[in-house]
């Protein structure tokens, strides 16, 4: 499964999640994964979702990790529709306005967090890519940054402004980070190493409540933010789509909900009809007989 999973070339993270989904499946019946079939992952589910009570988008990621174990390592004839996924209610993230990341960026612990929650803001990178980012990916004089190893292993360009840069050049000057541009630690001090997911998390969290700001903040959450505030200052779909790394456009079209400014352009044909006015209607919510 393993080297199916690299020659595929799955991120290093979804590689980890589907062998241990795989490996908990396994334990849960105490039988080689190979030794079980349809009726277990039909079990296994309902034991994910009535007595484990996870979440219904959680127990997609385990029917997914069991879907490629069964359909792609062990060549099964199942059709993907014999291994459902659960039913997961759709919700859209409740952003931050420009005003609320300006007070999230301005409420950092220090010039590490705000160096970084700016970043990861003004490029739409998510976690991972942040972390991955290099000094070298810095590129000044073409006003670019390099994002390597994006989701699915594909690279991208994303712009640099002259603000972002000058943040970036004042933390240079202090920092003075050699490979990872934000380098992780090793018992309390600083090394040569990418920063782990928990750092990040905790740069928005810590900013969030100095900026007294309610909604729950992530770096994903800035993501979002990030793109729905450029289709609101008129950033067209598709550019949006190559500044976030989406390989279709259907993942982008989410920003249209997002965005307020185009859910109040849109024209409502009630505002054209000649209807009479609220004074002239009956008033009592009494029936009135014939």
């Amino acid at each position: 499964m393993l080297e199916e999973l690299q020659r595929r070339n799955f991120a290093a993270t979804t590689i980890q999640y589907y062998v241990r989904a795989v490996e908990g499946f396994a334990k849960y019946f105490e039988k080689p994964p190979n030794r079980l079939g349809q009726a277990h992952l039909r079990q296994y589910q309902a034991y994910l979702l009535h007595e484990r009570k996870l979440k219904p988008s959680t127990v997609q990621l385990h029917v997914a990790a069991l879907r490629f174990f069964f359909l792609k390592t062990l060549k099964r004839p199942y059709r993907p529709d014999e291994i459902p996924y659960p039913q997961a209610p759709r919700r859209l993230p409740v952003i931050l306005t420009v005003e609320e990341v300006g007070r999230l960026i301005d409420a950092a612990q220090n010039l590490f967090h705000r160096t970084l929650l700016m970043v990861l803001y003004s490029t739409g990178m998510r976690n991972r890519e942040l972390r991955k980012l290099q000094v070298k990916d810095i590129d000044s004089r073409s006003m670019l940054i390099h994002i390597r190893y994006g989701k699915g292993g594909r690279d991208r360009f994303v712009p640099l402004s002259p603000k972002r840069l000058e943040t970036l050049r004042e933390y240079w000057r202090w920092m003075r980070p050699k490979t990872w541009l934000f380098p992780g630690t090793v018992n309390g001090w600083r090394a040569d190493k990418p920063l782990t997911p928990k750092v990040v998390w905790e740069a928005c969290q810590f900013a969030a409540e100095r900026a007294g700001i309610d909604k729950r903040v992530y770096p994903h959450l800035l993501r979002h933010s990030y793109a729905t505030h450029l289709l609101e200052a008129g950033t067209d779909l598709r550019t949006i789509q190559l500044l976030l790394g989406h390989v279709e456009l259907r993942h982008t079209v989410i920003y249209l909900h997002l965005s307020r400014r185009h859910l109040q352009a849109a024209a409502n044909p009630l505002d054209t009809m000649n209807v009479s006015s609220p004074e002239t209607v009956h008033h009592s919510r009494k029936l009135h007989k014939k």
